[in-house]
């Protein structure tokens, strides 16, 4: 089969947009299967940037990039233009090491990271550990946007095990170049006892602010310039949508990119979570006025304008 000479024009205006592209389904911050989200996963420990590219958005490139590479299935990753592969592939590049190398990250500098584990912390870990680590070892993961987190796992070669406060945690060397000078502790969260992790690395948190649908509303009144986006899937917006919004598919995000960083973005999904994702994820590009529409279409459809369907 060929490519419409189009369709093959804009696969390599897409494969040629970034170093690293992933033809997906979905976006970064919320992916619409089960393999892009292990891809996301993957490369996020990685790369804090990455370009995505939808392929629920556009049926051509939804099938084209399957002719273009001579690859079956949705994920697909270029790194510099060269097709890598799909998940499976990915998951074995993780796990042998070769895929750091392909992405040009080096990890021959990490060593094991200095931990705090406090003594109220190092308690609940091991109660924890006692009813759920069935014989599996305790995992840390910083990622590339400094999201950390604690699991039980099976042991992974390459990965250091620090002890601390009589606690072991097995860290993975990208996770080790990040995680040196963190500390664990436990706090009230509210909804009872959390852990907190501090990690001196991290670069400060984007800052992200959170809009109602009755204050949506009375910008949309008040004649003052925004962009509001809807981060759903195509299937979604079908349902339902709010006037004027316009969806993140790659046309969009191309259209962000030319935004000047001060233009106020607002996201929206079905509930506000979806939206929070790629709000953060625009704030950290350099955006400086990035909102979260609260409770999403859902509250919208509630309490302002019952014609736009729930679901």
């Amino acid at each position: 089969m060929e490519l419409d000479p189009s369709v093959k024009d804009q696969l390599d205006q897409l494969v040629g947009s970034d170093h690293v592209v992933l033809f997906m389904k979905g976006q970064r911050g919320a992916p619409q299967c089960g393999f892009s989200a292990t891809v996301c996963q993957i490369l996020d420990e990685y790369l804090p940037e990455y370009t995505t590219v939808d392929v629920l958005a556009d049926p051509a490139v939804r099938e084209g990039i399957k002719v273009y590479s001579q690859w079956p299935t949705i994920p697909q990753l270029y790194v510099g233009g060269e097709f890598i592969g799909g998940c499976d592939i990915l998951q074995e590049m993780a796990g042998d090491g070769s895929l750091a190398d392909a992405l040009g990250v080096d990890i021959s500098s990490a060593r094991p990271p200095g931990i705090t584990v406090t003594e109220a912390a190092a308690a609940a870990l091991g109660q924890i550990s006692a009813q759920q680590a069935e014989g599996r070892p305790l995992h840390l993961r910083v990622d590339a946007r400094f999201q950390t987190g604690l699991f039980f796992g099976p042991e992974a070669d390459g990965d250091f095990a620090v002890s601390a406060g009589g606690v072991t945690l097995h860290v993975d060397p990208m996770s080790a170049t990040r995680a040196d000078g963190l500390t664990i502790d436990v706090e009230d969260s509210g909804d009872g006892p959390g852990f907190r992790i501090d990690n001196p690395n991290a670069p400060a948190a984007p800052e992200v602010g959170a809009m109602d649908v009755h204050e949506l509303r009375a910008l949309m009144d008040s004649g003052r310039p925004y962009e509001l986006f809807d981060v759903r899937t195509p299937e979604e917006r079908a349902l339902a949508a709010i006037d004027g919004a316009r969806l993140l598919d790659d046309a969009a995000q191309a259209r962000l990119q030319g935004l000047d960083r001060g233009t106020m973005l607002v996201f929206h999904c079905h509930h506000g979570g979806r939206s929070q994702q790629a709000a953060e994820h625009f704030a950290a590009q350099g955006f400086t006025n990035v909102w979260n529409l609260v409770g999403g279409i859902d509250a919208w459809s509630r309490e302002i304008d019952p014609t736009v369907p729930r679901y």
